[in-house]
Order: C-alpha cells, then structure tokens, then sequence
C-alpha cells in the first residue's frame, strides 16, 4: 500500500478532526507539493459533500486540487482524471447521483465515500506517477 494511500485511510478513520472527501484525497498530497497538511485541510474545506450542494463528488475535486498542486493543472490531465472516474462509476460525478445509485443498491454511504476517496488518491498517484 502507497504512503499516500495509507494517509487517506487514517484520514478517513479520524473523527477529530473530520476529514470530508475532498480533504481525504488532497491532505495526503501536501508535502509532495510543499504545503502543509493543515493549509490542504483549508482549502479542501467547502469541497466535501458535492461542494456541500452535492455537486461534483468531494472525492474527486480532492483528486484535481492534488492534480493542480503536483503540477498537472492542465485541462487534459482534469479530463483524463473525471472521465476515468466516470467510466468506473456508469458516467456518473456528481455527489447527490453516486449517493443516490449507492443507496439503490443497499450499500452504506460511509464505505462508498471511503472507497471514492481511495479511488481518487490511486488514480491521481497514477497520472503522476508517483
């Protein structure tokens, strides 16, 4: 397992502080760009949630912020990144419309955040080859 993977885990776990999944994804990628983890934890902080209107998933504009911060703020590396994310997940980005897809499954909505997160974190250490 990646150092930056097991950082969004033990982010995940955290109750205090919370981590959003925008903050899981982008915190284990602030030293790596030379910023503190406390500053990524700021500036994730309105990105949870679908920027808390269910929107585009936290997970995922975590993954661009990440993107952005290890130099790949270019528009064909964001759209490489959503279209993968969509592609796994039947065309789907925004919050409200995975949360509503995983309940019509039955599934929990904690372990499909958690595993969205992980998701993101693996693709970004995989554009950027880390």
């Amino acid at each position: 397992m990646s150092e930056y993977l097991k950082r969004a885990e033990e982010l995940r776990a955290s109750n205090e502080p919370r981590y959003n999944c925008a903050q899981a994804v982008l915190v284990p990628f602030a030293a790596k760009a030379g910023i503190g983890e406390e500053e990524a934890y700021r500036i994730a902080a309105n990105f949870g949630g679908g920027m808390k209107m269910g929107s585009v998933c936290g997970a995922v504009t975590g993954g661009l912020m990440a993107l952005g911060l290890l130099g790949m703020g270019d528009t064909a590396s964001a759209n490489a990144f959503c279209r993968k994310i969509r592609e796994n997940h039947g065309g789907l980005i925004d919050c409200r419309d995975l949360l509503k897809k995983n309940a019509e499954l039955g599934r929990q909505k904690k372990p499909h955040c958690d595993e969205m997160v992980y998701e993101a974190v693996r693709l970004v250490e995989e554009m950027a080859k880390l």
